[in-house]
């Protein structure tokens, strides 16, 4: 029975629980990435985050857990991007502003992979991957596929109205994506810092039009 002053709901986490948890989170990020899977100790991440190590075991049971939760935050933010692609078509009134709802996209995915934590976790997980088979799986059908899945759709769907000419959906997905980050993607991918903020936001924009180059109708409504 809740004591007064607890009036939280069943299953409401306790706020300061919450708290310790995004703060482990963010040191679990920074110590695996800075020292590796095997470099990294959770007295570690406990001592970077301003917990004691008593709550870091208590809020995870072992590094393992740490390490897919710090993942699956990496996850979830390519969920929430996901999300909103498909909210965004609906949103695209008609062709002449479709050129800038298409670029409003590449800038908000271009910023979100290349200028967060995705591309480093992504890495980390790359090094890891033997360890960690099923945590790899499971980030390559739950963020990058994912992310082109829905594109893909959201591509379709402008397809069937007519408002682009996407014949192959899968395929236009892929050529968005490396249209606006590709190749900075990959050079993070093997090390490099991330781009400037404003080589993103440049480069994310010449990407769109080269796609509306590619793939906007030149007059009437694709075959």
């Amino acid at each position: 029975m809740a004591q007064d002053g607890d009036a939280r709901p069943p299953h409401e986490e306790d706020p300061r629980v919450a708290r310790s948890r995004a703060r482990l989170l963010d040191a679990a990020t920074a110590c695996f990435l800075a020292r590796g899977y095997d470099g990294t100790t959770v007295e570690q991440v406990a001592e970077t985050a301003g917990v004691s190590r008593r709550t870091a075991f208590n809020v995870y049971a072992d590094k393992d857990s740490l390490f897919r939760a710090a993942l699956g935050r990496s996850v979830a933010t390519a969920q929430r991007f996901t999300g909103s692609l498909t909210e965004r078509v609906h949103l695209v009134p008609g062709r002449g502003d479709l050129r800038t709802a298409l670029e409003e996209l590449a800038l908000d995915l271009a910023t979100t992979v290349l200028t967060g934590p995705v591309v480093p976790l992504r890495r980390l997980l790359a090094r890891e991957g033997e360890r960690f088979p099923d945590l790899l799986e499971d980030y390559r059908r739950g963020a990058p596929e994912a992310v082109l899945r829905a594109l893909a759709g959201c591509l379709a769907d402008l397809h069937g109205r007519g408002e682009l000419d996407v014949p192959d959906p899968a395929v236009a997905a892929e050529h968005f994506a490396f249209l606006v980050m590709g190749a900075d993607l990959d050079r993070g991918m093997l090390g490099r810092p991330p781009p400037p903020p404003a080589r993103v936001r440049d480069r994310a924009r010449s990407g769109a039009a080269a796609f509306c180059r590619a793939y906007v109708p030149r007059g009437g409504a694709p075959a």
